[in-house]
């Protein structure tokens, strides 16, 4: 997560590029040929984890390969998670992503009503982006992949993007290029804005506002001044950075070492918010995603609200974030 507070970490040019032709060894089997590894250029960004979390762990600040994959659906989701990474450091032994394997846009509903875009970009540290279908048959596109013209082709074979939602500065790259590329409308809160100056939606001040049909915007300043909620359908929350799901604590969580703007504005916006969006679907920016009845929903809601509002102000450290 990265904001207009602290720069990005560096990622060079060469990180795009495939990687040289020896191999790299295999932190399963401690061979160069074994089968899929994850190279030095991984920034820890937690994207593949999220997509294989029994195949992919942690270990000295980088991603591993835990173990070999066991069958074909666990080769697709190391496939998954190859396609996701922003440095594209998740490989296969041939050191070569085979693109038949590539499963994104990826449906994370039974009806196709949500997609996961994939195609993380490093310009965003990493974050994950989605495609919301509308009763109409449009879509929205909630912050955005690394933009290429292939890319937004396959995103519109779905169907016409009409609005592109920022949920707040850190998520801004590409948002203008896909915008532009849809015909949409791109959309951020004024707090954020100098990171979009050219959006064509500026949402204002911190009332709930319905953008769209079954869409709510909920302005949620703390992680950024212009960080925003927005909830389609009582159902699909999109968070951005704001909160998510913690694998380690098994529950609602903030980012507390990378809340840019204010934890104590956070806390308050919490309270003021906590009880208005009702959804079962949390869909983050960065950690992971969930889906609970509203009910129970609601009632971690309120607890992290709780939570959050005895933290206090700490300095900046990425290193302090564990998902």
């Amino acid at each position: 997560m990265t904001g207009a507070g602290a720069p990005a970490p560096a990622v060079h040019k060469e990180a795009l590029r495939e990687p040289c032709a020896h191999p790299h060894p295999d932190p399963a089997t401690g061979t160069g040929t074994a089968g899929w590894y994850v190279d030095e250029r991984c920034t820890n960004c937690d994207v593949a984890r999220q997509l294989a979390p029994d195949l992919i762990g942690e270990a000295d600040g980088r991603s591993h390969i835990l173990r070999q994959p066991r069958d074909e659906a666990e080769e697709r989701l190391l496939s998954a998670a190859a396609f996701a990474c922003p440095t594209r450091s998740v490989r296969p032994a041939s050191r070569r992503l085979d693109v038949t394997r590539d499963p994104f846009p990826l449906s994370l509903d039974d009806d196709g009503t949500v997609h996961l875009c994939g195609h993380n970009s490093p310009e965003k540290a990493g974050a994950n982006s989605y495609l919301l279908r509308r009763p109409s048959g449009s879509l929205m596109m909630v912050d955005t992949p690394r933009f290429s013209a292939a890319l937004a082709t396959r995103y519109e074979q779905l169907g016409p993007v009409t609005d592109v939602l920022l949920t707040h500065r850190d998520h801004a790259a590409h948002g203008r290029r896909y915008a532009d590329r849809f015909g949409a409308r791109l959309w951020i809160h004024e707090g954020d804005l100098d990171a979009a100056p050219d959006a064509d939606r500026v949402l204002r001040g911190t009332e709930t506002v319905e953008i769209a049909a079954g869409m709510l915007a909920h302005p949620l300043p703390g992680h950024t001044e212009g960080s925003v909620l927005y909830v389609a359908d009582e159902r699909y929350c999109f968070s951005g950075d704001s909160f998510y799901w913690s694998r380690g604590l098994g529950d609602l969580a903030v980012a507390e070492s990378v809340t840019w703007y204010s934890i104590e504005v956070l806390a308050a916006s919490l309270a003021r918010t906590a009880d208005q969006p009702r959804f079962e679907w949390l869909l983050p920016g960065h950690g992971d995603r969930k889906r609970l009845p509203a009910e129970e929903m609601a009632r971690r809601m309120r607890e992290l609200t709780a939570r959050v509002g005895q933290l206090r102000p700490r300095p900046i450290d990425f290193t302090a974030v564990r998902w």
